[in-house]
């Protein structure tokens, strides 16, 4: 029973709600409906595509500058690099050959150096929370690879570990529970989704409203490119008073690249 009631837990609406959204998402596939249906694909007209270097993108980024102090970051960090042909946490992996850096230690140097920018500007002792979201596959990775470097020279009350609780596992279109033994319930990772309600449930959304903090960035845990054109995003979105600026790169047809960076 405890398992059963930290899975309840885990769920805003706890296992009843779980399984009737499941439910109906399973059996809406079974049925072979389509939740786009009506939608018509078609390439935005509005939005920003800056080049790097340019006048433009240079005004975007010292907007960025301006508002870096009032950011927050957060990394999910759920997987291991299997796929990449390596067994540790993706953030262990190395940046690049030259200083064999990890890409944790880019995405803390990267931190550093806005912290500075912000001191620059007025803002001085402005620490940038940094939130992992992590799983019981990368929880114990990370926090070595952390304790190791000392947090490769971010004050360590500024860096948060969160775990990602699995979810049941459903054995059928009904919803109904897979099960590992009678007396407990088989499970399975869930989505990235999850760091929203980590972030809510720790209290992290109101803290930061508290301590004036306007801005989350939301990356992934393998490549260091997403930080190199921040700024200049960053900037759009207080210009033009965006809640949500999705930052997309190139993409050639079949490309093993994600649409969305």
């Amino acid at each position: 029973f405890r398992q059963a009631r930290t899975l309840d837990g885990n769920y805003p609406g706890g296992l009843r709600r779980y399984a009737a959204n499941a439910r109906t998402l399973l059996q809406s596939a079974a049925r072979g409906e389509n939740p786009l249906d009506g939608w018509t694909p078609s390439v935005p007209t509005e939005g920003f595509a800056l080049e790097v270097g340019t006048s433009e993108h240079l005004a975007f980024e010292e907007i960025g500058m301006q508002q870096v102090a009032d950011c927050c970051f957060v990394v999910p960090a759920g997987g291991l690099g299997e796929r990449l042909g390596y067994g540790g946490v993706k953030l262990a992996l190395p940046a690049e050959l030259t200083s064999g850096l990890s890409v944790l230690g880019v995405y803390a140097a990267y931190l550093r150096a806005f912290e500075g920018l912000a001191a620059s500007r007025g803002r001085p002792g402005r620490a940038l929370p940094f939130v992992i979201m992590a799983s019981e596959d990368t929880f114990e990775g990370i926090k070595a690879l952390l304790e190791k470097s000392g947090h490769f020279g971010l004050n360590p009350t500024q860096v948060h570990i969160l775990v990602q609780e699995k979810v049941a596992a459903l054995r059928d279109t009904e919803a109904n529970f897979a099960m590992d033994t009678p007396y407990r319930i088989s499970t399975k990772p869930h989505g990235h989704g999850d760091i929203h309600y980590l972030l809510h449930s720790h209290g992290f959304v109101e803290r930061w409203l508290a301590e004036g903090r306007r801005w989350v960035l939301f990356f992934q845990d393998s490549s260091t490119l997403y930080l190199a054109t921040f700024l200049s995003s960053l900037g759009v979105s207080a210009k033009h008073g965006l809640h949500v600026n999705s930052v997309t790169m190139p993409r050639r047809g079949k490309e093993a690249v994600g649409a969305i960076a």
